[in-house]
């Protein structure tokens, strides 16, 4: 099984959206393996962001996260990366489809309600970031033979 990070960021705790998006990845059939509700300090943020650090926009960026709480989650499953990146639609809440968490509940790419991993790679990365090996949890869902093959 794969896994991968998802975040409620700021804009989507202060919006009461943390439940409809948990529901959405339970009704697919996503198994949620760690969540934590924190703010996030700054080392975290520049880990969780060092790619974007140097560009104009980080600072920004980091302002925003660190405005209010976040929800952490790491969410397990076959294509886990793939099917949340699908669930949550593009990064620009323009371009991102009805039925997505950000087409359906975004309107600025400032202020988008959602981060996800966009690979499995990033995935391993961010959660090492937010979550020890002994937060993650592993389990056998009821439902798991009538998910998969």
């Amino acid at each position: 099984m794969e896994r991968s990070f998802v975040m409620v960021k700021p804009d989507g705790v202060q919006r009461g959206l943390i439940g409809e998006i948990v529901s959405r990845f339970e009704k697919k059939g996503l198994k949620l393996v760690a969540a934590r509700f924190e703010e996030l300090s700054d080392a975290r943020v520049q880990e969780q962001y060092r790619e974007h650090i140097e560009k104009p926009f980080f600072p920004g960026l980091k302002t925003y996260i660190m405005s209010g709480p976040v929800f952490l989650m790491v969410w397990e499953g076959n294509n886990v990366v793939k099917i949340i990146r699908s669930l949550i639609g593009a990064t620009n809440p323009a371009e991102a489809l009805s039925g997505t968490i950000r087409g359906d509940f975004a309107v600025d790419i400032g202020r988008n309600v959602i981060h996800a991993s966009d690979s499995p790679e990033s995935a391993e990365r961010e959660i090492g970031i937010h979550f020890r090996n002994e937060e993650l949890v592993s389990y056998s869902g009821i439902a798991d033979s009538m998910i998969y093959e």
